[in-house]
């Protein structure tokens, strides 16, 4: 069995090894943490392609993300399909729409809106539980024979040589290890709390100010920020208040939250997702830059690979 090593343990990594598995290849992934240590982990998850580009892509591996989560509605495995209330205004791209079935999709009626958002879609998305969904990605991983080594990569020399083919999956890490100039932190401070009884939404309409409520089956994540090029991995308290004031403006706030986390994690923000294989090093396939759209477009970049991959060989 030809087989292929995957770098990377997050929702890409997990996803790409998967689908790859699935074509027939022997899979191992290689990773400096485990997937409960990774960006994915910490993410509210829900199906969204919120700054990611080229939205031609974006849209078609969106659609076929979606598709792959209707066929894995499993019990408590964390994925489930719920309304989602999307602000948009004249400058929005709501390209996504359309690549959802017609009846999971339509514009917001006034009497459904927060005094702060004018204009919406409800749709009918995918939210995959990161604390649910990863570890039942990965334990399907060990059971199709996938073999995990936790182990750093330091430059794409040593990546190369861990296989005849290797899928670079490391998102922001592939910063350094690619020395990728285009790729860059995007900042972003969630809430978890416990669970509202308000509708999930996200506005993502003003730049700087992004703010969103996904309720999830046991808690709910309360965001965020969305600081582009900004290391900074600490919590910091005004960011919370600053969530919490967006919250009260759009009118989704009636009692305050009971927050049991507070949470930071660093997106991969690229000018486009890489996509590719390596220009020098001919037997690296790079994938990652997803921006804050892992979840959104994981399953459909996978399965696009898989099959780049099959008719390659």
């Amino acid at each position: 069995m030809p087989s292929v090593t995957v770098v990377g343990s997050g929702i890409v990594g997990l996803t790409s090894a998967i689908i790859l598995q699935e074509k027939g290849l022997e899979v191992t992934i290689v990773a400096k943490e485990r997937f409960d240590d990774t960006l994915s982990s910490k993410v509210g998850a829900i199906w969204f392609p919120f700054e990611i580009e080229p939205k031609e892509k974006t849209n078609t591996w969106a659609s076929l993300a979606y598709e792959r989560y209707q066929n894995d509605l499993e019990p408590k495995n964390g994925v489930a399909f719920i309304p989602f209330l999307t602000a948009y205004n004249n400058y929005s791209n709501n390209d996504w729409t359309q690549t959802l079935p017609k009846e999971t999709v339509r514009k917001a009626k006034p009497s459904e809106l927060p005094k702060g958002i004018k204009t919406a879609f409800i749709s009918i998305v995918p939210l995959a539980e990161p604390r649910l969904y990863l570890p039942y990605l990965f334990e399907k991983f060990i059971k199709n024979g996938g073999h995990f080594e936790e182990r750093e990569i330091k430059d794409l020399k040593e990546l190369a040589a861990l296989n005849t083919l290797v899928i670079n999956c490391t998102g922001l890490g592939a910063k350094k290890l690619c020395n990728d100039r285009e790729l860059q932190p995007m900042r972003g401070q969630i809430l978890r709390c416990k669970k509202m009884n308000t509708p999930s939404f996200a506005d993502s309409t003003k730049k700087g100010a992004l703010s969103y409520i996904i309720n999830r089956s046991n808690d709910c994540v309360i965001g965020g920020t969305d600081y582009e090029n900004d290391w900074n991995r600490n919590v910091e308290a005004s960011d919370t208040t600053l969530i919490l004031n967006r919250l009260n403006t759009i009118g989704y706030n009636e009692n305050p939250p009971e927050i049991l986390e507070e949470i930071v994690g660093l997106r991969p923000k690229r000018r486009c997702v890489r996509f590719e294989f390596d220009d020098t090093f001919r037997n690296i396939f790079h994938n990652y830059g997803h921006g804050g759209a892992g979840f959104t477009v994981a399953w459909g970049c996978g399965i696009e690979l898989g099959e780049l991959l099959t008719k390659k060989n």
